[in-house]
């Protein structure tokens, strides 16, 4: 007899979850992945995309760069951001992910 027999003929027939027991692992591994990244990630990114909606003209807010300033202009895909006294600089929406109302940081 060839060593392939020899080890399938000792192999358990049936095991934990029977002849489904390979793809029922496949799906458990998939609800953890699902709980523990993939749904913390969709309601972060939500979150974020909640507050760039909600933001207004005259709103304290930290670019990405780390640059703080207020808002003067709101168009559909950036901002204008005053970060000093006649200073404005234009920022794209995306890069701008944090509110600076809390900040010690004052603009004029």
């Amino acid at each position: 007899m060839n060593l392939l027999s020899i080890l399938l003929e000792g192999a358990p027939q049936g095991g934990m979850f029977g002849s489904y027991g390979g793809l029922i692992m496949m799906v458990m591994i998939f609800v953890v992945f699902y709980f523990f990244m993939i749904r913390p990630q969709t309601q972060r990114q939500k979150k974020i995309r909640q507050e760039r909606e909600a933001m207004k003209v005259g709103d304290k807010v930290v670019t990405s760069g780390g640059m703080y300033g207020k808002i003067r202009d709101i168009k559909d895909t950036s901002v204008i951001v005053e970060i000093a006294e006649n200073v404005r600089i234009k920022v794209d929406k995306n890069h701008i992910f944090a509110s600076a109302e809390d900040s010690a940081v004052e603009t004029k």
